[in-house]
């Protein structure tokens, strides 16, 4: 079972994937997490169109997964009855399994179970037919054997030889290429620069993590994963998403943010976003490639001598001072965005601090007038303070003072925003009061950023 927490970290991963396919739109055609949908194929003035998923899309060891392949006419949206598939799956270079399956409703839904058995077995209630295995409510198709024991990028190979009756055969197979991607969290003991021991989590939303090093001196980490940069595969690659976790504790790499790069290219800030809520006490920082940004890419390496760029993507993390006005966050159904700044940008206990909010439009981005709102702060879990304001022109600021008792992080929330119930929270770092010297050492420690974080009032998700 998938307890609240896995719900929470799925519902997050898809308000960033949905923000960058929001303002980067792209073809429907790509590569998915949990699913994909190739281009269809014209059959005698028909599109016909298959969906492959597998389900969930996260490696879990207590899982068992589905895997779903649905033939249907594009335009109307109808399963294609009758339809006689031929489905392999596999990761990398090894084929898991491939078989003739036949779907009167125009679905194959296979119950995978992960055992510790050395052979992929595939069973079901009645007999193959001509050694196809009928897909019916009734007669459930289950498979058994090592399967889905690590993430990456999964291939269905599939092929259409009949549809509309079990006899109308076509004159040739309809074959389509699904990329499915599944998600693992592989942790990686790296040596700090005093040299203790420090884990870093790594999640990949698209492919197989092959390497991943912290470089203590530069205060770097550095990954990488195979990656086709033919023009054909960014074609139908909408994005990338990587995502690299660590200790909060580990001041040394919680910083106000970073520099992120790709096979040694700088890419935009927006690249790359920091999330402090998920966790409690982990900073995540996510890595965001839309397809434009992969053409970019592509075309940035091609140029000079280069002709072809590498068949892999390196990913580089690097820890940075600067901090970024304004900080951005997003509520849970994206109703809402929210701008933060303070002032001063070091925030000390008995020095006033002012914070300036802008309560925005997500899409046109329009500051939203006469908008209520709840300011709160909290830390350790207890409500330190609380007012209640209405921003007329949409922007507006609220001053406050830390005491000496204040120091670490601090949740700077706006509650029932207009009167939703909905919330936004950032996360914010106040440091001790101590010399100018000891301030530039500590600026490394200043806001502590959440983007594109959201949680109602009371959490739906809990």
């Amino acid at each position: 079972m998938f307890n609240s927490h896995y719900h929470e970290r799925i519902l997050l991963t898809s308000l960033f994937v949905s923000f960058i396919l929001f303002f980067n739109p792209v073809q429907s055609f790509s590569h998915g997490l949990g699913i994909d949908h190739p281009p269809p194929v014209k059959v005698d003035g028909r599109e016909i169109a298959i969906s492959a998923q597998i389900s969930p899309s996260f490696i879990d060891e207590t899982s068992d997964y589905k895997i779903i392949v649905r033939g249907f006419d594009k335009k109307t949206d109808e399963n294609i009855e009758n339809i006689s598939f031929i489905i392999g799956l596999s990761l990398g270079d090894k084929l898991i399994f491939r078989n003739f399956f036949f779907a009167p409703d125009g679905q194959v839904t296979i119950n995978a179970h992960p055992t510790a058995d050395t052979e992929i077995k595939i069973s079901s209630k009645s007999e193959p037919l001509l050694g196809a295995f009928t897909a019916t409510d009734e007669n459930q198709i289950e498979l058994t054997g090592p399967i889905f024991t690590s993430g990456g990028l999964y291939r269905l190979e599939i092929s259409i030889n009949t549809i509309d009756a079990p006899t109308n055969f076509l004159d040739e197979p309809i074959r389509y290429d699904a990329y499915v991607s599944m998600v693992e969290a592989i942790p990686y003991v790296q040596k700090s620069k005093e040299g203790t021991d420090v884990t870093f989590t790594v999640k990949s939303y698209f492919d197989t993590i092959n390497s991943f090093e912290y470089k203590p001196e530069e205060n770097l980490v550095a990954f990488e994963m195979p990656f086709d940069w033919s023009e054909q595969n960014l074609s139908h690659t909408s994005f990338v998403h990587e995502e690299v976790s660590f200790p909060k504790n580990f001041a040394d790499f919680l910083t106000p943010s970073y520099i992120g790069r790709v096979n040694g290219i700088d890419l935009f800030k927006s690249a790359i976003m920091i999330d402090d809520y998920s966790e409690q006490d982990v900073r995540i920082v996510h890595f965001m490639l839309p397809q434009d940004h992969l053409n970019l890419l592509q075309r940035e390496q091609t140029k000079g001598i280069f002709t072809q760029p590498p068949n892999s993507i390196k990913f580089e993390l690097l820890a940075s001072e600067e901090v970024q006005f304004p900080v951005m966050a997003f509520t849970d159904n994206d109703e809402f965005r929210v701008d933060l700044s303070w002032d001063p940008t070091i925030i000390e206990p008995n020095k006033k601090t002012k914070f300036i909010f802008t309560i925005r439009d997500p899409v046109s981005l329009n500051p939203l007038r006469e908008s209520s709102y709840d300011f709160v702060l909290i830390q350790d879990g207890n409500e330190i303070h609380r007012t209640s304001g209405v921003a007329e022109i949409g922007g507006y600021y609220e001053d406050y003072t830390f005491s000496e008792d204040s120091k670490g992080p601090v949740s700077v929330r706006l509650e029932n925003i207009r009167g939703t119930g909905v919330s936004t929270e950032i996360v914010v770092q106040v440091v001790p009061e101590f010399g100018p010297m000891t301030l530039i050492i500590l600026a490394a420690a200043v806001a502590s950023i959440i983007a594109f974080t959201a949680r109602t009032k009371v959490n739906p998700r809990l």
